[in-house]
């Protein structure tokens, strides 16, 4: 006697394979979205308003490239000091001294505590003396509260250096300020043997100057807004073109514009309201993903220019990031260490407490030159296989001549800030903050924000980029294709939009009137 048994099926897995499916669907939708054509002409890749332009409209970005970066560097001239320095001089004998900072407020920023040493010293002999600093910190609230900071004595060992002039010694850095008043105790221990009496020791507090604090907030504000406006406006422009229609310039001005964003850092206003190392935290690490996603942007540009069609993430992406990685997480492990150390004792110093960091320094400087000789090597080899193609050669040309312009002026920009003598106390403020005057932070910013916007408007495509390539890709036109390619890739591509424009648009209302 056959028994039917009814079959059941568990509503679970069901809706189990029916979500997998889905995901697969998608996977293989987004995969196809994302990945370029393979056999496709370059043409058909989204069109960029570099193709449109002639000569003179070169010279023109070119022209007004430099007219918004020498504003940023005139106004930058006609600002203030960013270093406000009050100087006390103590001429009595080595013991521990009692000294109070000046009023300050949020804007102030960050409080350092130097000196330096003043010998009576008639020849010009190299002294070095190994000493110990004690440094003990009190803060005072606005309410008259004094409150100890970090609740402990602070010894350290120092080396003078003097030749003619003894070196300034950093006694403590705080990187936020977070009282009204600070009361330093400084000893000096070990010093009374020295071959030569102490004439004068010349103490100096120094702070951001809140008038810079305040034009620092206004600028940042703008940058904000106009990167804002841009990322926008070339989201708005490549918005009828599918993702994998976009060129490679395309596709990372999409990444670096949000990252712009952050590198102009929009919570900066925090760092005057709240009184926590957070805000200036943030603000170090946006700026070095932004500086390292830049980096990134001309191994990848430089190279996918050649490699048309798919690029596999293990040979192409993974050892451009593998490079890149190391140097962003070189200075970024060293500004937390720096960061979290300081907060538990002001007076720490990586360059003088640590031995680690002449490791972590070369480590860093033989990366970057692993970095800059396989970005010298792409940029050869680019040039010399792709010479010969004046629609890509045009690309090349543009994207080189002013990264150059750019880097030129990114190394005088930071020769004058590390080539003087300015405050040396960590990796991370060398790097985003310490400037010596207005118009070397106002000529980096906006450095970086006219470079991106520049490429961003030769990136986007063009009002009539949409029309013009559905008219090419119309199977009524293939004469009139064939005429643009030999306009594209023919020597003489400076009137080439004028004639294509011209030539399409007359095609197309012959055809509408004989229709």
């Amino acid at each position: 006697m056959d028994t039917d048994y009814p079959s059941f099926e568990n509503p679970l897995c069901n809706e189990l394979k029916e979500f997998c499916k889905r995901v697969q669907e998608t996977y293989k939708e987004l995969k196809e979205d994302l990945t370029p054509y393979r056999d496709d002409r370059y043409y058909r890749l989204a069109p960029m308003r570099l193709y449109t332009l002639s000569k003179r409209h070169f010279v023109l970005v070119f022209v007004v490239f430099f007219i918004c970066f020498s504003l940023t560097v005139f106004v930058g001239i006609a600002g203030p000091e960013v270093i406000y320095t009050q100087k006390v001089n103590r001429t009595m004998q080595i013991k521990p001294f009692e000294l109070s900072s000046p009023p300050m407020t949020g804007y102030n920023q960050q409080l350092w505590l130097t000196c330096v040493v003043l010998l009576d010293q008639s020849d010009d002999s190299n002294i070095q003396k190994s000493f110990n600093l004690v440094v003990k910190i009190q803060g005072v609230t606005g309410e008259a509260t004094v409150s100890p900071v970090n609740n402990q004595e602070h010894n350290r060992t120092r080396i003078l250096n003097c030749h003619r002039k003894c070196a300034e010694i950093i006694v403590a850095h705080l990187g936020f300020v977070n009282y009204t008043v600070y009361h330093f105790t400084v000893g000096f221990e070990d010093l009374k043997s020295l071959n030569y009496p102490i004439k004068e020791l010349e103490f100096a507090w120094k702070t951001y100057n809140p008038v810079f604090s305040q034009m620092e907030i206004w600028f940042r504000f703008v940058f904000v807004v106009l990167t804002f406006m841009v990322t926008c406006l070339f989201a708005h422009s490549l918005r009828k073109f599918s993702m994998r229609d976009w060129g490679i310039e395309q596709k990372w001005m999409s990444i670096l514009l949000p990252l712009l964003l952050l590198y102009n850092d929009p919570f900066f206003p925090l760092s005057f309201l709240v009184s926590s190392w957070v805000p200036g935290m943030l603000d170090d690490l946006f700026q070095s993903i932004f500086l390292c996603a830049l980096l990134l942007f001309w191994l990848c540009v430089y190279h996918g220019i050649r490699v048309q069609g798919e690029r596999k993430c293990l040979t192409f992406y993974l050892p451009k990031f593998f490079i890149v990685g190391l140097l962003w997480l070189a200075s970024v492990t060293l500004g937390i260490w720096q960061t979290i150390n300081e907060l538990h004792d002001p007076t720490y110093q990586y360059r003088v407490d640590t031995g680690n960091f002449q490791g972590m320094k070369i480590f860093f400087l033989v990366v970057a030159a692993m970095y800059v000789l396989y970005l010298l090597f792409l940029i050869v080899r680019a040039c010399s296989e792709l010479q010969n193609m004046p629609y890509i050669d045009l690309r090349l040309k543009f994207l080189t001549a002013l990264t150059l312009i750019v880097l030129i002026i990114s190394i005088v920009i930071l020769y004058l800030r590390f080539g003087a003598q300015v405050l040396q106390d960590n990796f991370v403020t060398e790097l985003s903050t310490h400037y010596q005057n207005s118009a070397e932070f106002l000529s980096f910013y906006g450095l970086l924000n006219f470079y991106l916007y520049t490429l961003a408007f030769v990136y986007s495509p063009s009002k009539n980029a949409l029309y013009e390539s559905q008219l090419k890709d119309n199977p009524a036109f293939s004469m009139l294709n064939d005429s643009d390619d030999e306009v594209i890739y023919g020597s003489d591509y400076e009137e080439m939009p004028l004639q294509n424009g011209q030539a399409i648009r007359a095609k197309y209302k012959e055809e509408s009137d004989s229709d």
